[in-house]
């Protein structure tokens, strides 16, 4: 079943649009809450609750890609519960990633006037305007925390490659950034 038949399911507030939904996304949900969490159940559980969270937002909300809706429903979901396991300990692989970025994004201390949304926009058009291989490693470091070996593995590159990558993609977001007013 193809996602608009799947958001029409939801709309006319029929529960096979869960299993629908499971179906389609269940794989891709669990995979990016067992990267962050690495932790089966605590996957599961954050996985469930965003087939709860996605009932309870559409409707309203009519996502124009319910695939992105449920990850990013199940990342935000994910984040607060490693917050809440790990408090003051702290997932390598993730605190590396917010460590790799922190010298590239502002926070409030520093740009109080750029708003997190603001951010988000500018960091989206400076993806649209990037290969599609520094598109694909970006997204997959930062947004779904794949290791740096699970990227190359997914794209058969070397993990130098995307290090590289990474690198340079970072260098060139905070020159775009600063481009565009926001700088740390």
């Amino acid at each position: 079943m193809d996602e608009a038949k799947i958001i029409e399911l939801y709309f006319a507030r029929d529960e096979q649009a869960i299993k629908e939904t499971q179906a389609q996304c269940g794989k891709r949900m669990y995979a990016m809450a067992f990267h962050i969490l690495n932790n089966h159940e605590d996957s599961e559980e954050c996985v469930n609750d965003a087939y709860v969270g996605l009932w309870n937002a559409i409707p309203p909300t009519k996502p124009s890609s319910l695939i992105a809706f449920a990850c990013k429903i199940t990342r935000n979901l994910s984040l607060k519960r490693l917050q809440y396991l790990t408090r003051e300990k702290r997932s390598v692989d993730l605190t590396t990633s917010f460590d790799e970025l922190e010298t590239v994004l502002p926070d409030e201390r520093f740009a109080p006037e750029a708003s997190d949304e603001d951010i988000g926009k500018l960091i989206s058009q400076f993806l649209k305007d990037q290969k599609e291989d520094i598109r694909y490693v970006f997204i997959r470091k930062y947004f779904f925390f794949d290791s740096v070996k699970e990227i190359a593995k997914k794209r058969s590159i070397t993990e130098s490659k995307v290090k590289n990558l990474l690198f340079h993609a970072r260098n060139d977001l905070k020159d775009y950034l600063g481009k565009e007013g926001v700088t740390i």
